[in-house]
């Protein structure tokens, strides 16, 4: 990093004060050109990234297809309407019962899915398939910028220091790149940053306060980005301190985050990274390890929505995973990787109460090299067509985030209108 990177980041260091964990992560500072289109500049992009490869078919759960109950004896969700069974969507899918508290949206038609989608790189390593799908050019190595990052590029620059907002503990690679990010490390509540020393700050302060060159003009920004997030988060400190906001609950910061992106209305996107999903072993089904987490992310979205209040009319929120399952369990009560799987969209204008692109079946020979859900739906295909219309950006703005991506078949049109 830059000396006038870090200089930037210092600034935003001490909101490790405010709530645990607070930092701001920079790749570097550029010019922004304004986008030929007019961009929709109140929209909001959410994306949440489900690491370990998540068992889509338990989410999304085939109930009318006897396969699914015949190759899944011990982990299969029971039908609906049965202990533990899975909440109806229609005539052939249904829900994991643990994301209950997502189906009002089901009901109000801003919840989809997409089925056989994800990459159509055929890894099956968690890292290169993070990597593949975080930087949005699948069997690429050698790109540096990940597509969110690519996003904020092609957005008008909105002057604030805080247009991208990242839940996890380090900057993850969909947000590497030019824009400087914000990052909320839950994981780090007991942890002092070095500008929270006031011997540090204000070392630092001396140094570089008032100054107008490039380094001052970098620890100017820092600050100002510092006290954005200490002005709406203000009224949430103390429900911090007592301990209101768990570290390992999406449910409690998915709320913290909706509040803040509500109430800072210029962040255009934010990020959420939660983990645990590489279930090998002991899955369960209506009840187990990966209910468990499955409670917390429909919990956590539920609160999301919730704390944005009439904001979810203007964000798009799309959950994703590297990619899905096997189709059958194995021998040690779970699923091992896979290739296709589900991405769900929620927002106001989400084309919901119905799923999206072609199922394939669970048939043997409709599987990818005969285990696993093949990807019909290209997931650059999902998130073209999402982004492009929820953000106003041009064809040409999109290719530049997804270069070399050539789209085949139809769009998959996952908004309304």
């Amino acid at each position: 990093m830059e000396r006038r990177e870090f200089l930037k980041a210092a600034g935003l260091a001490t909101l490790a004060g405010v709530l645990p964990g607070w930092g701001l992560n920079s790749y570097g500072l550029s010019a922004f050109a304004l986008n030929e289109r007019k961009a929709q500049e109140d929209h909001k992009l959410v994306v949440v990234f489900l690491r370990g490869a998540l068992d889509g078919l338990s989410v999304l759960v085939p109930y009318d297809d006897p396969r699914y109950y015949s190759v899944r004896p011990k982990i299969a969700i029971p039908k609906p309407g049965q202990e533990g069974g899975a909440i109806k969507l229609d005539g052939s899918f249904a829900l994991h019962p643990n994301l209950a508290p997502l189906m009002p949206y089901w009901q109000n038609k801003t919840l989809s899915f997409v089925v056989n989608s994800g990459s159509p790189d055929p890894t099956r390593s968690h890292f290169d398939a993070q990597d593949y799908m975080e930087s949005g050019m699948p069997g690429n190595k050698v790109v540096s910028t990940g597509w969110l990052n690519r996003v904020l590029k092609e957005l008008p620059n909105n002057g604030s220091p805080v247009r991208a907002l990242n839940v996890g503990a380090t900057t993850p690679r969909i947000l590497q790149g030019p824009i400087a990010c914000a990052t909320y490390a839950p994981t780090a509540k007991n942890r002092m940053n070095a500008m929270e020393s006031p011997y540090i700050a204000r070392a630092f302060e001396k140094m570089y306060n008032g100054r107008t060159d490039d380094l001052g003009v970098a620890f100017a920004e820092g600050m100002e980005a510092r006290a954005t997030i200490n002005e709406k988060l203000s009224d949430q400190m103390t429900a911090a301190d007592q301990g209101a906001l768990q570290a390992n609950k999406f449910s409690g910061f998915g709320r913290q985050v909706g509040r803040l992106i509500k109430e800072e209305p210029k962040i255009q996107v934010a990020f959420v990274d939660l983990g645990g999903f590489d279930t090998h072993v002991n899955q369960g089904a209506s009840k187990g390890q990966l209910a468990n987490n499955l409670n917390v992310v429909g919990k956590g979205l539920s609160e999301l929505i919730s704390s944005l209040g009439n904001t979810y009319e203007k964000t798009l929120i799309m959950v994703m995973s590297e990619f899905g399952r096997t189709v059958k369990e194995n021998g040690n009560g779970g699923t091992d990787h896979g290739h296709g799987n589900f991405i769900w969209l929620l927002g106001g204008n989400v084309d919901g109460g119905k799923l999206h692109g072609n199922w394939s079946g669970l048939n043997d020979r409709a599987l990818y090299e005969g285990r696993d859900l093949p990807v019909l739906t290209d997931f650059r295909s999902v998130l073209t067509d999402g982004i492009s219309q929820h953000l106003g950006l041009s064809a040409k703005q999109t290719d530049a985030i997804f270069p070399g991506y050539s789209r085949k078949g139809a769009p998959i049109k996952v908004l309304k209108g």
